[in-house]
């Protein structure tokens, strides 16, 4: 009887582990694939990307990320910096000292699970990638957009676009980017294909649900 049991047991362990994640869609607002949008917050490099990638739609995003809903629990892919290509539960990617700090939930119109799915394989496949600090494509690593753009980049989601690091109030190259490319060695990539979080928020594929709360 002990045996059987046991084997009872072991199998519904396996089965539980073989079924991943599961969303609850009639209780949770989020869904897995929904991109969080993470407002700006102080610090230098923060505000040097806000500066610069202002859209008409006045967004003032400077981080972003990849929702996978497991079993209720809501789970964020995003590339920082320091932690690199990293998976963290919402409340750790939210987490701030600002009381003021904004993170818009985003989600793909008509999107198709097939098409999120692969997302996600190419989100779990690139965890503990480094964070691209040079923003330049071909380089190591990832940079928050630039993950994003990645994951979804065979149905073609989001576009490249040439990057600019000129403060459009100076009509100069910001400063906080001078002093970055200074510290890596590297001339300013001006003009070079990339992405932003303003820029990808802007995009007519994504529909805005609301701020998380």
């Amino acid at each position: 009887m002990e045996v059987k049991h046991l084997f009872k047991v072991a199998v519904i362990v396996l089965l539980t582990f073989s079924m991943g994640c599961t969303e609850d869609k009639t209780t949770n607002p989020f869904k897995s694939g929904d991109i969080l949008f993470r407002g700006r917050m102080d610090g230098s490099l923060s505000e040097a990307i806000d500066a610069v990638t202002q859209t008409g739609k006045a967004h003032h995003y400077t981080h972003m990320g990849v929702v996978e809903l497991c079993n209720d629990t809501v789970w964020v892919y995003h590339a920082a910096p320091v932690k690199g290509v990293t998976k963290e539960l919402l409340a750790d990617f939210c987490l701030s000292t600002e009381d003021s700090l904004v993170v818009g939930h985003f989600r793909i119109k008509d999107s198709y699970q097939a098409m999120i799915d692969r997302a996600l394989e190419t989100a779990r496949q690139h965890v503990g990638q480094p964070y691209n600090y040079s923003y330049i494509l071909e380089d190591e690593g990832f940079y928050c957009s630039e993950y994003v753009y990645e994951l979804f980049v065979q149905d073609s989601i989001f576009k490249l676009n040439p990057m600019t690091f000129i403060d459009p109030q100076s009509g100069e190259f910001h400063e906080g980017w001078i002093k970055h490319y200074k510290e890596l060695g590297i001339d300013i990539p001006e003009g070079e294909p990339g992405c932003n979080p303003n820029g990808m928020a802007a995009n007519e594929r994504l529909k805005f649900l609301g701020q998380v709360k």
